[in-house]
């Protein structure tokens, strides 16, 4: 494996696990454990690589940094098919937990392909996860939707840092699952309307607002949103082009590139997926004036939410330490760009670095 990715910060731990009985191929990756216990998220998808987990390991780490949560950044991938028979599911997240007692530092939560029942079966085999269902005295992250009404917030602070009015703003969501749908929610509460949604088969548009309830009703009976008879179907890539004043990258790493950047209309993103963009893409959204929430500034909801339910919190304070700490957070980022002219995502990870360094100085081995 190379370890590309190796530098001052981390990371501390790099595991691979394998059980062939149940076909477990998965990678943990323990970035930085400064602030404490590692939280990040458990992903599944046939195509997750070790680059892909460190990448989203340190995301997480100044993720947390940034939220200023007393834990640091870590990430997991199984590479497997969410999809497959729940039965088979369990047998492999259950073996997957098991590999996990012995790294006490990390601290797995739900993400793509993975959910809460998956957080309780990790729980029963190492006493260790968040994000876990109610009757486990966990907050359903995903059900109460705590990242998207985190882009939410973030909206309220950018709002004046854009010159988008969130009031009639046309939003586009590029993969509308437990982030784009409820973020898509949270904003229609503050005057937005939905005029485009994608997910991995297809799109729906209407220029004059989809029904995000009708939409996501449709949703959840497994059909993609392209069917959804409130809407004209359209190809999932056209989402990128969306005539919209603020799109939400909600899906894969790297979804914006140097070959489609140019076709994005809005101009606020809210990125609610990790690593949404590649860094050719973040620069040229920036000399379009394109303003850009990096994702560990607007969508750090979820690890908020998980870290207020680990520390035997409610939902109630999970949601009002959501939106203090990004409103705080995206104020300040941006301040820096507006105040020293570089570019969103430089401005956020000094402002992390800084704090993963202030809690690396207090170590009793730091030099």
């Amino acid at each position: 494996m190379s370890f590309a990715f190796t530098d001052d910060l981390g990371p501390e731990k790099v595991v691979e696990l394998y059980d062939p009985s149940v076909g477990l191929k998965a990678i943990v990756v323990v970035d930085n454990t400064a602030a404490g216990p590692a939280i990040g998220g458990t992903r599944m998808a046939p195509d997750v690589t070790a680059q892909e987990c460190f990448g989203l390991a340190r995301a997480m780490t100044f993720k947390n940094a940034a939220a200023g949560l007393p834990h640091g950044g870590a990430k997991s991938v199984i590479a497997a098919d969410p999809a497959m028979p729940k039965a088979e599911k369990e047998h492999l997240i259950r073996a997957f937990a098991r590999g996990l007692r012995e790294i006490v530092s990390y601290i797995p939560g739900p993400d793509m392909g993975t959910n809460e029942e998956a957080m309780a079966w990790i729980r029963d085999e190492n006493g260790r996860s968040v994000g876990l269902p109610a009757v486990l005295g966990g907050i359903p992250l995903d059900v109460i939707g705590a990242t998207g009404y985190g882009l939410a917030a973030s909206a309220e602070i950018a709002e004046k840092y854009c010159g988008v009015s969130l009031k009639g703003a046309r939003v586009a969501v590029q993969g509308y699952g437990a982030v784009g749908c409820h973020g898509a929610r949270f904003l229609a509460e503050h005057g937005c309307v939905l005029v485009a949604a994608a997910d991995s088969r297809g799109m729906t548009h209407n220029p004059d607002g989809l029904d995000i309830a009708a939409l996501t009703r449709h949703h959840h009976t497994g059909q993609g949103v392209a069917s959804f008879a409130g809407g004209k179907a359209g190809d999932r890539d056209a989402i990128v082009g969306a005539d919209c004043d603020i799109w939400i990258p909600a899906a894969r790493p790297n979804v914006l590139t140097a070959a489609n950047v140019d076709q994005v209309k809005a101009r606020l993103i809210l990125q609610g997926a990790n690593i949404p963009a590649t860094p050719e893409a973040e620069a040229r959204l920036h000399e379009r004036g394109v303003l850009s929430v990096p994702d560990f500034i607007a969508n750090a909801g979820g690890v908020i939410c998980a870290s207020v339910e680990y520390h035997g919190g409610t939902e109630t304070s999970a949601f009002a330490t959501i939106k203090e700490k990004i409103q705080r957070n995206t104020d300040e980022v941006l301040a820096r760009v507006k105040r020293e002219g570089t570019l969103p995502r430089v401005a956020a990870v000094a402002m992390a670095r800084e704090r993963v360094e202030r809690a690396m100085s207090f170590r009793r081995d730091h030099r």
